[in-house]
């Protein structure tokens, strides 16, 4: 297994993490990722570690809670040989202040996943998302302080955009509190807004990207094909609910392009898919989900080896993204 640093700190990482969207399913929308219990979670946890990935990914908002607590069970008597990450924002419950990244709901939050799984200290936390409610300073203020305390090592941030992420950066260097060193972002063949604004943003101060939903929302995992039904799974399930849209001939031109360099290399689908990823310098991680042993075996294999210069030169091609304003000034 390969390991990099993670963005902007001394903390080395495999290139993959499992996420741990797929463990619980309690309720409907994350049924349709899995319903993963503490048993199979275990043996995933199992093969991760033989395979060299300690890393594994969750949230509190996962099944409420569930993901976490089946998480804290599979890694229990050995969270010395793992890393762990989790997030907070989105809303645990009904009243005001069950949701967003004040002092008051972070500071609870944080409590709360630490009890579900089962440990006194978080490796890497994670904001969710931008809380536009509470004022920037606060939230960075409470998150110093649960690094000084000692219940988290490292602070990251997902969906924010570029100028949200840059404001944070700059209240932290101002004020002399906790900075982000990671980004976690969605990125993938049909899904590529990440370069246009963010990455240079990333480049720029040093941080590195983490990878959620390398396979678009199970578009790239091979199964899908122009003019055939969809497969059984979790996309005919209603999995992409909150997926991005991306244009039928698109997806399709990509997908067959993919399956050539797929043939090409004795590599399926989803490898191909996911090292590609690799190859962009700026990513740390990439978060892979597997709802049973055959899917995260197959991820597994998506490390270890290259895509050729052609290769990469194919796929970039195809899934080439026309600039967003004003990305294209003075490119034409």
């Amino acid at each position: 297994m390969e390991y990099r640093k993670l963005g902007n700190s001394g903390l080395k990482v495999p290139v993959l993490s499992l996420g741990t969207g797929t463990f619980g399913g309690t309720n409907e929308f994350f049924q349709r990722w899995g319903e993963t219990d503490a048993k199979d979670a275990t043996r995933l946890v199992d093969i991760c570690l033989e395979r060299g990935l300690n890393f594994f990914d969750t949230a509190n908002v996962y099944s409420q809670g569930a993901s976490e607590e089946i998480l804290g069970a599979a890694i229990k008597g050995r969270r010395d040989k793992v890393i762990i990450s989790t997030k907070a924002t989105f809303s645990m419950g009904e009243q005001p202040n069950d949701k967003g990244s004040s002092r008051f709901h972070l500071i609870k939050a944080a409590e709360d996943s630490l009890k579900r799984l089962g440990t006194d200290y978080i490796d890497v936390y994670f904001m969710h998302g931008y809380d536009d409610e509470t004022p920037v300073e606060e939230t960075l203020r409470t998150l110093d302080y649960l690094v000084t305390s000692g219940k988290v090592r490292y602070i990251g941030c997902s969906n924010f955009t570029a100028w949200q992420l840059m404001k944070s950066l700059v209240i932290s260097e101002r004020n002399n509190l906790e900075k982000y060193i990671i980004y976690q972002g969605y990125y993938s063949l049909i899904g590529r807004d990440y370069e246009q604004e963010l990455m240079p943003l990333l480049q720029d101060q040093g941080l590195g990207l983490m990878v959620w939903s390398p396979l678009g929302w199970g578009r790239l995992t091979g199964k899908i094909r122009r003019n055939n039904p969809l497969p059984e799974g979790r996309v005919k399930a209603g999995g992409l609910i909150g997926a991005p849209p991306v244009a039928d001939e698109h997806l399709y031109n990509v997908i067959e392009v993919l399956d050539g360099v797929a043939a090409e290399t004795g590599k399926t689908v989803s490898q191909v898919a996911i090292n590609w990823l690799l190859n962009n310098n700026t990513v740390s991680n990439v978060v892979i989900g597997a709802r049973n042993e055959k899917q995260l075996l197959e991820n597994l294999e998506a490390t270890g080896w290259r895509l050729s210069q052609h290769h990469l030169q194919k796929l970039d091609a195809v899934s080439e993204q026309i600039p967003i304003y004003p990305h294209w000034v003075g490119k034409r």
